[in-house]
């Protein structure tokens, strides 16, 4: 009983030890995960800045409506080169034209008013009480001579009192009289300093009237200030228009600027002179070349963004690219030739330090498995695609990159070999 107990235990003891060479011999025939790498290359790199922006003309002419009118004709093509004096459009100055009538008129009232206000007053009152008051003043130094002989024949007895009396009572009204005349004389003149002032108001208020007035019958035939392009009018005929409406805009547009709307945190090494490429959704196979050349003194919000406005110059000798157009935007900000580069999905960042995971040698599988390595890294610019490598990598050294297996430092992989080409 005891063999066969024996016989049992070294049995099962077989069975466990070949269990577990199985499992050593399945663990060891584990796959190994592919992983993609790439080798270090030297390559051209640009480092860009990548936004939005808006097309503006370059000092154009904007013309807006003086007055409300309707417009009456319109003779020029939106999008055609224009002269300097061609006719654009026409608005009805019918109203403008009757009210310039009414206020010449007036005009011509003020300057009368102010003419005879200089002159102290109408001229017939103005006679009437001059005349009023030398007759009085005439009075008063006849009654004071006819005075002064009364006494002398009263002294006398040769003029009764009641005669002395009578002529002083005389002299009085005279002189009470004489004064009135003297202050409706004086009255006079105040107001007619007064009614100076006004007119003189008037005849200025007038004048401003009238030449805003012409100004607005002159733009009922409207002209080009400028030669140009005419890229923008946005009337028809029929159309009512208000003070300050748009009418038209001209301007050069063979070099246009660029407003681009960069934002903050991409500010710092934007600078004056950089290389730009525009682009546009309206024609997707062309772009244009330009420069920046004002960086912003501010910052500002734009809809949910906090930007710099980049003012840039863009060479647009086809005029393809219009004014208002929504385009995109890329500053060449900085440049390295020949330089070191590794593909931007290959670099990790662990608290600031930057690190890849180098392909190191066999395993001894036959050659067919690689260990990763870690290796920190110092990085320079960057493109939308890669990064400049300064210190921690050589030229053909191979670096992983993200796939389906988890990367760690000393795990076994089957590299397969990809081609990186640096985006500029």
């Amino acid at each position: 009983m005891e063999k066969k107990q024996i016989r049992r235990l070294v049995l099962a003891a077989v069975v466990v030890a070949l269990l577990v060479v199985v499992l050593v011999w399945v663990g060891r025939r584990a796959p190994v995960p592919g992983v993609g790498v790439v080798r270090v290359t030297r390559q051209d790199l640009t480092e860009t800045v990548s936004t939005n922006g808006k097309v503006e003309a370059i000092d154009p002419a904007v013309i807006r409506a003086e007055m409300n009118a309707f417009v009456t004709k319109v003779s020029a093509t939106e999008g055609r080169s224009v002269k300097a004096g061609q006719p654009l459009l026409q608005l009805d100055t019918s109203d403008a034209e009757a009210e310039l009538a009414r206020t010449r008129q007036s005009l011509l009232d003020a300057q009368d008013a102010l003419r005879a206000a200089h002159a102290g007053g109408r001229a017939d009152e103005l006679a009437q009480v001059e005349a009023d008051l030398r007759k009085s003043q005439a009075d008063v130094e006849r009654l004071r001579a006819e005075e002064s002989t009364l006494e002398r024949l009263a002294a006398r007895q040769a003029a009764t009192p009641d005669e002395v009396n009578q002529n002083k009572l005389a002299l009085v009204r005279a002189e009470a009289t004489a004064k009135q005349v003297a202050a409706r004389r004086d009255e006079m003149q105040r107001k007619a300093r007064l009614n100076a002032e006004s007119a003189q108001l008037q005849v200025d208020n007038a004048r401003a009237t009238i030449a805003s007035l012409e100004k607005k019958v002159r733009q009922g035939n409207l002209t080009a200030p400028i030669d140009g392009t005419l890229y923008s009018i946005p009337v028809h005929v029929g159309d009512y228009v208000h003070t300050g409406d748009l009418l038209a805009e001209i301007g050069t547009l063979t070099r246009v600027r660029v407003r681009a709307f960069v934002d903050e945190p991409e500010l710092g090494p934007v600078a004056p002179g950089q290389r730009v490429v525009i682009g546009w959704d309206a024609l997707p196979n062309l772009s244009w070349d330009g420069v920046t050349e004002q960086v912003p003194k501010t910052v500002v919000p734009r809809n949910t963004r906090s930007v710099g406005e980049v003012l840039c110059s863009v060479d647009n000798a086809s005029q393809n690219l219009l004014p208002n157009a929504n385009v995109t935007v890329q500053i060449l900000v900085h440049s390295a030739k020949n330089a070191l580069v590794v593909p931007r999905g290959a670099v990790r960042d662990d608290g600031g330090r930057r690190y890849v995971y180098m392909v190191g040698g066999t395993t001894g599988l036959g050659g067919s498995t690689q260990i990763l390595r870690r290796r920190e890294v110092r990085l320079g610019i960057s493109s939308s695609s890669s990064f400049e490598v300064l210190d921690g990598l050589r030229e053909g050294d191979e670096v992983a990159l993200p796939g389906d297996a988890e990367l760690s430092d000393g795990i076994k992989v089957k590299a397969v070999l990809q081609t990186f080409q640096s985006g500029q």
